[in-house]
């Protein structure tokens, strides 16, 4: 169990400090308490504010912290839950006399459920032949290879339902009637309609099959994306920015494990760098899509999907990212990523 000094995190740490903070300790906050005073906490939320009003991963945290923070004393800790749940918080510190943090409780999602509920289409890419995962994908269709005891694609549209969706569209080819099989036997409380994409058309072309049928915003994802977020809050960010299509991006923190070596014009070398280490962000393959993109789509075309948002960014259109910590996102696109994925799920459960 952690103890409350290893949620605490000082106000010359940098945003990115924290977030690899955040992804050590598995919680979604931090406490800014020097000598163990309460004085601000952080979050993942506020992190992502911070980034996308245009703040730096070198910023001090100080610059993403929340200085009103939510608190109770020691005398009241047994009002915790109720507070927690009524100013919808994921943890409240107890505090004595001195403003020192003593005790934190946590949520947990014991009785406790913020999370924002929306019920819009979803739409799986699923009929691509998965080849990174072969020889798996010779036997399944990468949709249903399992992840634990169920396949991805299951797991995937669980975790929509979780929020409130509840009628999901999987664009299907490759081994299509062994995914159609599986989805219509399970017994579930939301639906599944199957498109059938003869041909195959990228991530992208496959929508110009929707057309007449999507009249609202749609959650877009591929069939091997695994996230660990608040899809309540995306829709709500898409609509407040007013996007076009929002991209969910994750970001990644990767060390080089070899001393990196530049060379000059004259064959020299230029610099020389020890494990450098690379901040960025990725994409996760999950979206929010608005109608028109699907009745712009030219039909037959293969296209991947970010080809299409490059396409409309050329246009002038507004196209929008919702940024989340690493430790958010699982990928079982390769075949070591599907091995982590697993042992990630189990360590969960």
């Amino acid at each position: 169990m952690l103890k409350a000094d290893e949620l605490f995190i000082p106000e010359t740490a940098t945003v990115l400090d924290t977030m690899k903070r955040l992804d050590e300790t598995g919680q979604r906050i931090l406490f800014l308490a020097p000598e163990g005073r309460l004085k601000a906490v952080v979050t993942d939320g506020d992190i992502r504010k911070c980034m996308l009003r245009g703040g730096s991963l070198e910023d001090p945290v100080s610059k993403a912290a929340n200085y009103h923070p939510k608190s109770l004393p020691i005398a009241e800790r047994g009002r915790a839950r109720r507070e927690l749940e009524r100013w919808g918080i994921d943890a409240l510190p107890i505090l004595d006399k001195n403003g020192v943090i003593t005790d934190i409780i946590f949520a947990d999602g014991v009785n406790v459920d913020n999370r924002k509920r929306v019920d819009i289409p979803v739409v799986m890419m699923a009929g691509g032949l998965g080849t990174r995962l072969y020889p798996y994908t010779k036997i399944l269709p990468k949709p249903l290879i399992p992840v634990g005891e169920q396949p991805i694609a299951e797991m995937i549209l669980g975790r929509f339902r979780d929020f409130g969706c509840r009628h999901m569209t999987m664009i299907v080819n490759y081994k299509r009637g062994m995914i159609k099989s599986y989805f219509s036997d399970l017994e579930k409380d939301y639906t599944v309609d199957f498109i059938d994409e003869d041909t195959f058309m990228g991530t992208g072309g496959g929508l110009c099959l929707l057309k007449g049928r999507m009249n609202s915003p749609f959650f877009f994802t591929n069939c091997d994306t695994l996230l660990d977020i608040d899809f309540g809050d995306l829709y709500q960010y898409h609509k407040d920015q007013g996007n076009l299509v929002t991209m969910v991006c994750a970001f990644k923190h990767f060390t080089v494990p070899y001393g990196v070596v530049e060379l000059g014009s004259d064959g020299g070398i230029a610099s020389m760098r020890e494990k450098p280490e690379l901040n960025f962000l990725t994409n996760t393959g999950v979206y929010v899509v608005e109608p028109r993109v699907v009745e712009e789509m030219p039909n037959g075309e293969f296209i991947g999907f970010p080809d299409v948002i490059d396409r409309y960014r050329a246009a002038g259109e507004k196209v929008g990212v919702y940024p989340i910590n690493e430790s958010s996102w699982m990928d079982m696109g390769q075949m070591e990523e599907l091995e982590k994925m697993r042992r990630r799920l189990e360590e969960q459960s």
